[in-house]
């Protein structure tokens, strides 16, 4: 049998002062509480190496997650599609959109990104992974442990008796009215994947889906609760080597137990880490000898109504009475409409005993829980947030509750059983 090897690499993805964060929608770069990272895992010994990355980025769109992917494929000796890049979606970070800074650059619009800053980190990011591969070790086990989180995640689409969302629970809830609405449609469990060589621990990744934001919008770059909850946990022992990726979380948030208060950061970090660590604790090993990666491109539908059109689209873009997000949104769903016919890549790491899923976009947590469902027999893991060219993407459903993400999620309802049919392929039930 080959004998299978692990690298790990890290870098930094910290963008410089006066950079725009979240797109250009917020505060630019005053400062840095806490250092962004762009960190990853290369799997060696089968055939052509597969990598996993997580960003401490909001998102990578397009053409923007296709370089960054492409980087990392040749420092890896690989192909792009097995290369899987997800961001951790803080949003006093970098939203990142190559073709939209183009068209934006184009009208004279708000920048949402350095192009150069960003080829930079991209750059950083490879040399990083390539550097990694002369350091790499075996592997003989992958571990399997979940926890359940505890007043952190809910659900922030609250629905009235007539079925549409009659509260819309941000990641920030100062209503205490609307913070006392149950906790609504979650995963409670955080799941960590970690790799073995024997008795010792090289690396543990870890799944849970929320939108990871206590507090954003003042200028301060911060990877937020989840990846100051991963530093905490990197802290305590650097043999292991520590990635965070988010799960499916468009229509979760910490909003619940979450008022925005500065103090609450710390707090919902703790919640995090503990749920980092008793997965750790609860842990079994089981040895393996191989793994399989499966590839599932497709092609999600634009949204047909006029407003999401090219024509409106440009025209709010080249007004300069809009404001910046309208202007820097119009951009970003021109980029989307002229990428639609490249399709995204969907995958999946299977062990046999638990499947990694990677996912596009900012997926409800219905898409997970669904996945969970088509396997019952094992483990699934779920990363989100990778390709964000279609931004939000709710089940058919949602369309018609109403309430925020509709109105600016790029792809249509037809989306759902698409990925559900792409879904069934990659856990092997179809």
């Amino acid at each position: 049998m080959p004998a299978l090897h692990l690298a790990t690499f890290r870098s930094d993805a910290t963008p410089p002062a006066g950079h725009p964060l979240c797109g250009g929608w917020i505060e630019p770069v005053r400062g840095v509480d806490d250092p962004l990272r762009a960190l990853g895992v290369i799997l060696l010994g089968m055939g052509q190496p597969v990598v996993l990355c997580a960003v401490d980025w909001c998102g990578l769109r397009n053409d923007a997650n296709l370089l960054w992917r492409k980087a990392l494929a040749q420092a890896a000796h690989t192909v792009v599609e097995n290369v899987a890049v997800h961001c951790v979606h803080p949003h006093n970070a970098p939203f990142a959109d190559v073709e939209a800074q183009k068209l934006i650059e184009a009208a004279k619009g708000p920048p949402s990104l350095d192009l150069k800053f960003f080829g930079e980190a991209v750059q950083r990011s490879a040399e990083a992974a390539q550097a990694a591969l002369a350091k790499s070790q075996p592997f003989t086990h992958v571990g399997i442990g979940q926890a359940k989180i505890a007043e952190v995640a809910s659900n922030r689409r609250i629905l009235g008796d007539d079925g549409k969302v009659k509260f819309t629970r941000t990641s920030a809830t100062k209503d205490p009215k609307v913070r006392a609405e149950p906790e609504g449609l979650i995963d409670p469990w955080l799941k960590t994947l970690s790799f073995w060589n024997g008795e010792q621990r090289l690396a543990e990744l870890h799944y849970y889906a929320t939108h990871p934001m206590s507090y954003y919008g003042d200028g301060r770059v911060s990877a937020d609760f989840a990846g100051l909850a991963r530093q905490k946990r990197q802290d305590e022992d650097d043999k292991v080597f520590q990635v965070y990726f988010t799960g499916c979380a468009g229509n979760v948030t910490a909003g619940k137990y979450n008022d925005g208060s500065k103090e609450n950061r710390v707090v919902l970090r703790d919640r995090m880490y503990e749920g980092m660590k008793a997965a750790a604790q609860a842990t079994t090993r089981h040895p393996v000898a191989r793994w399989g990666w499966r590839v599932e491109p497709v092609k999600l539908p634009p949204r047909v109504e006029k407003s999401f059109g090219a024509e409106e689209s440009r025209q709010v873009l080249e007004d300069d009475k809009q404001s910046k997000a309208r202007r820097n949104n119009a951009a970003f769903q021109l980029a989307w409409l002229q990428r639609r016919e490249r399709p995204i890549d969907l995958a999946c790491l299977d062990f046999g005993k638990v499947q990694v899923l990677h996912l596009p976009g900012e997926a409800f947590v219905e898409f997970q829980l669904k996945a969970q469902e088509m396997r019952k027999d094992s483990t699934v893991c779920v990363a989100s947030y990778g390709d964000g060219g279609p931004g939000y993407i709710p089940p058919a459903k949602a369309y018609f509750e109403g309430g925020y993400e509709p109105t600016v999620a790029l792809a249509g309802p037809d989306s759902e059983e698409i990925l559900l049919r792409a879904l069934r392929k990659l856990l092997g039930k179809e």
